[in-house]
C-alpha cells in the first residue's frame, strides 16, 4: 500500500482549519451582503451591477459607504477617495501579515487583494503558534469572497422582500464577530492599550467629523499607542 503524500496530506489539513476558522464569519456576512444587495438596488443599481461590483471591490465597508453617497451621474473622485480612506488600513494588516505567510512575492500580491479584517484577524491568531500556508488562506479566501458576491447579487434579486434586516439584528452581526476576534488574540498591556485607544479615537473622530476619517484615525492612533506602549515596555 502507497503511503500517503505528506505534502498532500499538509494541504488537506490546513485547507480543512481555514474551512473551519472562517466559517462563522462567512455565515455571519450573509445578512449583511443581503442587505447591501437591498440598498444598491434601492440606489438604482440592476443585480449585475451589484455583482460586478462586489466581484472587483469586495470590500463590504467601501462598498457600503459608496453606496450611501451614490448619485447619477456617480462622483467617481469622491468616491475613489472615500474607499481609499477606508481601505488604507489593508496596507498596514498586509504589511503585519506577510512575514508570517509561507506565500512567494508574486503569491502575495495574489492573495491579499482578497484580504478582508476577518481572514487578517484569524490568520494574525493562526501565526501565534505556526505559518500561515497557502492552503489555509485559500481555504478562507474563496469561502468569503463566493459568499459575499453571491449574497450581495441574492440580496440585489430580492431587493424589497427583505424588509430591514437591522431588526434582527443583522446590522451588527459581522461587528460582533471581529469584537470576538480581537478579544482571542490575548490581554496584554500592549493590546488593550491599543484597542482601547484606537476604539476611543475612532468613536470621536466619526461623531465629530464622520466617515470615512475615523477608520484612518482610529488605525494610525492605534499604531502610535502600540509603538509608544511596546517601547515603554522594552525599556523597563
Amino acid at each position: 500500500m502507497d503511503q500517503a503524500n505528506p505534502h498532500m496530506t499538509s494541504y488537506k489539513r490546513d485547507a480543512k482549519a481555514g474551512l473551519r476558522d472562517i466559517a462563522p464569519a462567512a455565515i455571519a456576512a450573509i445578512p449583511i451582503g443581503l442587505l447591501f444587495g437591498a440598498v444598491a438596488v434601492g440606489k438604482g443599481l440592476s443585480p449585475a451591477e451589484v455583482a460586478l461590483m462586489s466581484a472587483l471591490v469586495f470590500a463590504g465597508g467601501a462598498q457600503f459607504a459608496a453606496i450611501e453617497t451614490w448619485v447619477s451621474p456617480a462622483p467617481v473622485l469622491a468616491l475613489a477617495f472615500g474607499t481609499f480612506l477606508i481601505n488604507v488600513r489593508h496596507v498596514l494588516m498586509g504589511a503585519s501579515l506577510s512575514p508570517k505567510t509561507r506565500l512567494s512575492r508574486v503569491e502575495k500580491f495574489i492573495a491579499f487583494f482578497f484580504m478582508t479584517d476577518e481572514s487578517w484577524a484569524l490568520s494574525e491568531r493562526r501565526a501565534l503558534d505556526r505559518p500561515v500556508t497557502a492552503a489555509y488562506w485559500a481555504a478562507m479566501a474563496a469561502v468569503l469572497y463566493i459568499n459575499w458576491v453571491t449574497s450581495t447579487t441574492l440580496g440585489a434579486v430580492l431587493g424589497s422582500f427583505l424588509g430591514d434586516p437591522a431588526r434582527f439584528g443583522a446590522d451588527f452581526a459581522f461587528t460582533a464577530l471581529f469584537i470576538g476576534l480581537v478579544a482571542g488574540f490575548g490581554r496584554s498591556r500592549v493590546t488593550l492599550v491599543t484597542v482601547a485607544v484606537s476604539a476611543v479615537v475612532a468613536a470621536l473622530v466619526h461623531y465629530f467629523i464622520g466617515a470615512p476619517w475615523h477608520v484612518a484615525s482610529g488605525a494610525l492612533a492605534g499604531i502610535a499607542a502600540a509603538y509608544i506602549t511596546a517601547g515603554k515596555e522594552a525599556d523597563a
